[in-house]
């Protein structure tokens, strides 16, 4: 069963740092594979997708051909069900609707001197994404990563994707239609990292990477920021929930089963000050693992790394939270509202009874791209912003320049840089 702690118990702090620093080593063997590779591609180009390519997925590039074609793509949105593609396209709606509140306009500010001073915000010129491929179906990943670049404004976004024996999912591709991808490429692993950050002949260099993928995916993005950006290091997925005994205790068992049977490595955790709560949810969890198509990836994701943890009130349940810094926060409690300004950090907070995390996942709009392992303390969803850059504007006139002029020489001495000084008392007539 679900492990169950007492906040007050003395093997609690030892289990829950078991359960925060799962995934946090790191595995030297893979770095040094992703090192080579990225090495490779960088210097091989073409070349080495195409081993790399026959290698792990088992398809001849130079046969079929590294970028999946548009017309593929158009046969793959129009064949997909009406029921499915209404929902991506609904999905995607509201996606694009909540990430257009979040554009910035470019400012400028002037004062007594006609000196003007502002900021100016542009979309970067390219984005790669990188989708997990195979029987997977990740059709939210495309849009929740492609969308945000569009809205932004970038001209050219970029998908990478593998197709293992050449099988792909028509879902996937119908959601890079419909989020507006520019270009398809069948590749992945870290190969696929290395052309969209070093470019080929094939495929021109981006500037910044996103999406989700494996350890080695995770590993060559780290390796290459700085060639590029990236959205984040992203780690086992988790979920927290904060819950009273208003709560329906199989309702909360099937949210922290929607969290557990992502993969062994994901965390579910309850808090609740409520003992009969925990007992009835526990006994849930139970229940429901019976039914669950994924029961084993789950079983295995709760007995590792699940738990139930009761505390003395909801007050304790917010502070811990905050300690956590969960990526999915569900606040199960009549009025969330209501203990919100409790919440410090976490990545994106379901408020109430009736908001589970796959409204979030999936249709709410909000991004589902979050941070992961504590790191919601310093750090938020992908949104508008990590697809614009900002220029300073600075504009003086020659009255503005000469009233700062003493205090920049005064600075510039401070420092010892004269030239510094100088470029500025040589323009004072």
């Amino acid at each position: 069963m679900i492990a169950m702690f007492s906040s007050d118990a003395a093997e609690f702090p030892t289990h829950l740092n078991r359960i925060l620093q799962r995934g946090a080593e790191l595995d030297h063997a893979v770095e040094d594979r992703v090192r080579a590779i990225l090495q490779d591609v960088k210097t091989n180009g073409d070349e080495a997708l195409q081993r790399y390519t026959h290698m792990f997925d088992h398809i001849d590039l130079a046969t079929v051909g590294l970028r999946i074609p548009q017309a593929q793509i158009d046969a793959a949105y129009h064949a997909l069900p009406e029921p499915e593609r209404l929902a991506l396209e609904n999905a995607a709606a509201n996606i694009r609707a909540f990430h257009a509140r979040q554009v910035r306009q470019t400012w400028f500010d002037q004062d007594a001197h006609g000196n003007l001073t502002g900021q100016r915000f542009l979309p970067l010129e390219a984005v790669g994404i990188y989708v997990p491929g195979g029987k997977a179906a990740y059709p939210s990943s495309v849009l929740m990563n492609a969308l945000p670049a569009k809205v932004a404004g970038v001209p050219r976004v970029a998908m990478v994707v593998p197709t293992p024996q050449g099988i792909w999912n028509p879902a996937v591709l119908a959601a890079a239609k419909i989020a507006g991808v520019d270009e398809v490429y069948r590749i992945g692993g870290a190969q696929a990292v290395a052309a969209l950050a070093y470019g080929t002949p094939t495929i021109s260099r981006v500037d910044k990477i996103v999406g989700p993928g494996n350890i080695y995916v995770a590993t060559a993005k780290r390796m290459v920021f700085g060639t590029v950006d990236i959205d984040m290091i992203a780690g086992p997925s988790e979920i927290l929930i904060i819950a009273d005994e208003s709560a329906n205790p199989r309702h909360l068992a099937i949210d922290l089963l929607s969290q557990a049977e992502h993969d062994e490595m994901a965390s579910s955790i309850l808090v609740t000050p409520s003992h009969a709560l925990a007992t009835a949810v526990a006994a849930a969890v139970e229940d429901e693992l019976q039914r669950l198509p994924r029961a084993e990836i789950a079983r295995k994701s709760i007995d590792d790394y699940g738990a139930i943890i009761t505390v003395p009130d909801i007050n304790t349940a917010c502070e811990l939270s905050n300690q956590i810094a969960p990526e999915h926060l569900e606040l199960a409690i009549n009025d969330p509202f209501s203990i919100l300004h409790r919440i410090k950090n976490a990545g994106a907070i379901f408020m109430g009874h009736f908001t589970p995390e796959a409204v979030g996942d999936y249709i709410a709009g909000p991004n589902h791209v979050l941070p992961t392992g504590g790191t919601a303390r310093f750090f938020g969803p992908l949104g508008l912003d990590d697809f614009v850059k900002r220029s300073s504007i600075i504009a003086y006139t020659p009255e503005g320049l000469a009233a700062v002029a003493k205090d920049v020489a005064t600075l510039t001495a401070m420092e010892g840089l004269d030239a510094h000084g100088l470029s500025v008392s040589a323009r004072i007539v």
